[in-house]
């Protein structure tokens, strides 16, 4: 195998060590970041469909607010985003370059975009389901559970699995600007120093956990779906 790499890609041969730790860094930042955006989507998600017109908690002053914000927000390219909120990543993290400082505006990148699949799959529940909820006394919160996110779950786990995709991706551009991962590898070492085989390779990477992902995502709405 050492032979192998040597022959056909000596400079990812080289680094070995770094590769690997690109890819943790890639994954550190994926997990983190899906974490919380996943909380907070989630929740802004399930405010944006109980609070529009005929929701069970409808307030137009607070869905009009939330949904222009998350509008806003989805309109900004991420990579001036990286830019606009580096001051509050110094703020939170110290830096703004690095690994976990990335992490913040992944962050403040997904969250909008998830929340509006989360509504988008919310939708989906059948609204004589929610009626008859209603009519027999559930409380809203009850509804949002019981409901909302038990009979919507394969909707949700599908537009999750999207929503992962694109924060991989994101990862890629945070890397440009130096957040690390193996964004920042095939740019740094790859484009900038010409190393085909270390931008072949960490593409290559890349696509795994991004089918990997599909994969697993695709597995978990067979098994939720009824």
């Amino acid at each position: 195998m050492d032979t192998f790499l040597e022959t056909y890609f000596p400079n990812v041969y080289d680094i070995q060590e770094e590769i690997v730790n690109s890819i943790w860094e890639t994954l550190y930042m994926v997990s983190v970041t899906a974490l919380i955006a996943g909380v907070l989507g989630i929740l802004l998600g399930i405010t944006l469909v109980v609070t529009e017109e005929d929701g069970i908690l409808e307030s137009r002053q607070v869905y009009n607010f939330l949904e222009r914000a998350v509008n806003v927000f989805r309109s900004v390219p991420f990579i001036i985003m990286l830019a606009l909120i580096a001051p509050i990543t110094r703020l939170l993290v110290g830096t703004s370059i690095g690994t976990t400082a990335a992490i913040v505006p992944l962050v403040v990148g997904t969250v909008p975009f998830y929340s509006k699949q989360i509504q988008n799959a919310l939708l989906e529940v059948d609204q004589g389901v929610i009626e008859a909820a209603e009519a027999m006394g559930s409380s809203p919160v009850e509804i949002i559970f019981r409901v909302y996110l038990k009979e919507g779950l394969p909707s949700i786990i599908r537009v999750s699995s999207v929503t992962i995709v694109n924060l991989i991706g994101l990862t890629t551009m945070a890397g440009a600007i130096g957040g690390g991962g193996l964004g920042n590898l095939a740019i740094a070492r790859g484009y900038n120093r010409n190393q085909a085989d270390v931008t072949l390779v960490s593409t290559a990477v890349i696509l795994i956990i991004v089918f990997a992902t599909q994969f697993i995502g695709n597995r978990l709405v067979k098994k939720t779906s009824h």
